[in-house]
């Protein structure tokens, strides 16, 4: 039973239905969660003002609403009867806690303070929460159904804690994570059938991961999580020192990097280079600043992991357009200046500047340049050439999201004798289009340096 109708108490009854309750609400009115529970025939409701008569044989109560001296009378009547009585926020009238909880059913973990700190408890959930991701379930589940099949393969308590180990912490857990559910089942019956675990294979695998624009509370949980497991990292010059710092301590460290004509290793070595790594057994990842798949050659680099066998997954990151425009307090679409935006790198592979400047020119669009400090005189002149005018304002965004960040505001006309009186240094990102107007308004991020 839970006594309450309100917002509190309808979290309450979620919970308690989750976990395959039976739940009867008594509570004069009923806010509009609960209501829509009662009229779909989930909840029971006792629509009065709670009475020691309602205590009937429940297997527990949770008093939930913002009378004292009606929580006070719940605790009171469950007590007499010896049915366990949770008051929500008052510690001293309950007979059990309820904690704060990290569900992945199966697998579920409680944080408790006791009731001495329900925030403390929820704060140390959500950390908790980015350590153990929603597909742990899901592994959990999978385990299950695979249990009775590797109890009859593995004779020994030892041989069957080993399988599992390898199991949880190589290939097979990994296409869970990555939602490939059925390969990792068909996976797990072909090692059953050779009584051996998927990671006796040699073979490794790579984790293309993008790394954002430079704030480490951009990661998502998925690339953090792959970071911190890889044994060697290759990483570009434009992931930020603070995201670096998060990968394992003892991992290997290789510095692929490349500025304007000045490649510390070619992108064709670098394929190779992630290959034979995986091939030697390595968990290698291929970490990059911003999104992979954007403006970052990710395409190249599975292309030939495809043609070796490799395994690999591939995890997006927010690209260095939406968090540099963002933390620069620049929408890049509005509904009244702008509703298309085009993302365009300031060099091609030869150096060249050769853009479609016809499709860049459009009314009422947002351009976005990637890699274009060189180039910002051509690429602002051919803009002007091709229709836009002079005025039209521009913004250069110095190491984006950063606590080093700097923002340039300038026009057309004016940017590039901008960048030539300043010391800027990439990277950077150029945004052109009447949206940079908005930032006087929408500024919200203040770097400390």
């Amino acid at each position: 039973m839970v006594v309450g109708g309100g917002e509190v108490a309808a979290r309450k009854v979620a919970l308690l239905q989750k976990a395959g309750a039976k739940v009867t609400v008594v509570s004069p009115e009923l806010g509009v969660s609960l209501a829509t529970g009662v009229k779909a025939g989930e909840i029971t409701h006792i629509p009065a003002q709670f009475q020691p008569e309602h205590m009937g044989d429940y297997a527990l109560v949770i008093a939930a609403t913002d009378d004292a001296g009606v929580n006070e009378a719940v605790a009171a009547a469950a007590k007499a009867k010896n049915i366990p009585v949770n008051v929500v926020d008052t510690p001293h009238l309950c007979t059990f806690i309820v904690p704060s909880i990290v569900d992945r059913s199966p697998v579920v973990v409680a944080v408790s303070t006791g009731g001495d700190s329900p925030v403390l408890a929820r704060l140390i959930r959500a950390k908790i929460e980015t350590l153990v991701p929603a597909s742990y379930g899901r592994l959990a589940a999978m385990m299950a159904k695979f249990r009775d099949k590797v109890k009859a393969r593995f004779d020994s308590v030892n041989a069957r804690r080993k399988f599992w180990e390898k199991v949880l912490q190589g290939p097979i857990a990994e296409k869970v994570f990555a939602g490939q559910d059925q390969a990792a089942e068909a996976d797990m019956e072909a090692e059953l059938a050779q009584g051996s675990a998927a990671t006796d294979s040699k073979m490794g695998e790579v984790y293309l991961v993008g790394g954002g624009p430079g704030d480490p509370d951009l990661l998502t949980f998925r690339a953090l999580r792959l970071m911190q497991q890889a044994d060697v990292v290759v990483h570009d010059r434009l992931v930020s020192p603070e995201v670096l710092d998060l990968v394992r301590r003892d991992a290997e460290r290789i510095y692929a990097g490349k500025e304007r004509n000045n490649h510390a290793i070619p992108q064709e070595e670098i394929n190779h280079l992630l290959v034979r790594l995986a091939k030697e057994g390595h968990r290698v990842c291929r970490l990059k600043g911003g999104d992979p798949f954007i403006f970052g050659r990710g395409g190249e680099e599975i292309e030939l992991l495809m043609q070796e066998g490799v395994p690999f997954q591939v995890v997006p990151g927010i690209t260095a357009a939406s968090g540099c425009a963002s933390y620069a307090g620049i929408p890049l679409t509005h509904r009244d200046y702008s509703q298309s935006v085009s993302f365009v790198t300031g060099h091609l592979k030869d150096g060249t500047v050769n853009l479609n400047w016809e499709g860049l020119v459009q009314p009422r669009q947002t351009i976005v340049i990637y890699m274009g400090l060189v180039a910002i005189e051509p690429l602002c002149r051919e803009l002007i050439n091709h229709g836009v005018s002079p005025e039209m304002p521009i913004a250069l965004v110095q190491q984006g999201t950063t606590q080093h960040q700097r923002v340039y505001e300038g026009t057309l006309a004016t940017m590039p004798g901008v960048v030539k009186n300043q010391d800027i240094k990439a990277p950077t990102l150029i945004i052109v289009g009447e949206v940079v107007r908005l930032r006087s308004k929408l500024n919200w991020f203040q770097p400390t340096d």
